[in-house]
């Protein structure tokens, strides 16, 4: 594994926009009590217009935030980023944005890393005699893709997961001049994620995970969605998976962002301080 090349093998699939917003509560009180029946029912039918897919799978959710980084976020996942930035224009169209400032956002796309089968990829192309990045090489690579793309449709295009609670966090891993996690020998990156997605499964009951890339779309590399109806399960799951050595040594981690579930049809009882 030494002589092949050291970057694993991953699938993409759909397109994710996290958008965290502050509501401005004093304009919104300030607005007479007949605009502000006209305006939660333009808002509660646009996004019910881009809540759900032709299929049923739900694209775009809503989520009361807590603590002080903001008041709503909203998720959003789609075929393509051009879909995306559409959802951006058509809800900044809505009387209701003007109550709204976006203080942080997350673009991203779902990815599944692929150590083991990248080995195995890796070895099978070289026991055929074929040269790394040679046509040959290149399309024993993409045979390979194609496959897990096929097996891994429904991880690859998820629709927003029907839990109570998410947990919203991006992460990096270290790349200094001490620990360089894209200086580590593929086989011991291979062996630590290994480890890593092991502790994953134990919660896998409890907690649904989706991670995206954003590398080149976003400041972090990736962004980690943590999806459950019991929210301590969150801390339970990421305080244990930080004494595993990948965390421990190569992990970093932004601010976290936590959200209990807004149905669409709420946002009228959410605006007047009712969660019911």
């Amino acid at each position: 594994m030494a002589d092949f090349p050291p970057v694993p093998l991953t699938l993409e699939g759909a397109s994710v926009l996290h958008q965290f917003f502050r509501f401005d509560w004093l304009a919104w009180r300030s607005t007479p009590a007949h605009e502000r029946a006209k305006i939660v029912a333009e808002a509660s039918a646009a996004l019910e217009s881009l809540e759900k897919a032709a299929d049923g799978k739900v694209q775009t959710a809503l989520y009361s935030q807590l603590g002080h980084k903001g008041d709503l976020i909203i998720v959003h996942f789609r075929d393509s980023l051009e879909a995306l930035n559409l959802v951006e224009l058509e809800l900044a169209q809505t009387e209701f944005y003007g109550f709204l400032d976006q203080r942080h956002s997350y673009v991203s796309v779902v990815e599944l890393g692929l150590y083991e089968s990248t080995r195995k990829t890796y070895e099978a192309a070289s026991a055929k005699g074929f040269e790394q990045h040679s046509p040959e090489w290149n399309a024993e690579v993409a045979t390979s893709l194609e496959r897990g793309a096929a097996a891994m449709a429904p991880r690859l295009w998820p629709g927003v997961p029907d839990a109570k609670y998410l947990c919203f966090y991006p992460m990096d891993r270290k790349r200094d001049e001490e620990k360089n996690w894209y200086m580590v020998p593929f086989t011991d990156r291979q062996r630590m994620m290994h480890e890593h997605g092991m502790i994953g499964r134990r919660y896998a009951e409890q907690v649904r995970q989706i991670i995206t890339g954003s590398i080149g779309y976003d400041d972090w590399e990736w962004g980690v969605d943590l999806f459950a109806d019991d929210p301590v399960v969150f801390k339970k799951l990421i305080y244990e998976m930080r004494f595993d050595e990948v965390s421990a040594e190569y992990a970093l981690f932004g601010q976290f962002f936590l959200g209990l579930r807004l149905p669409i049809g709420k946002l009228g009882n959410w605006l007047k301080g009712s969660l019911a």
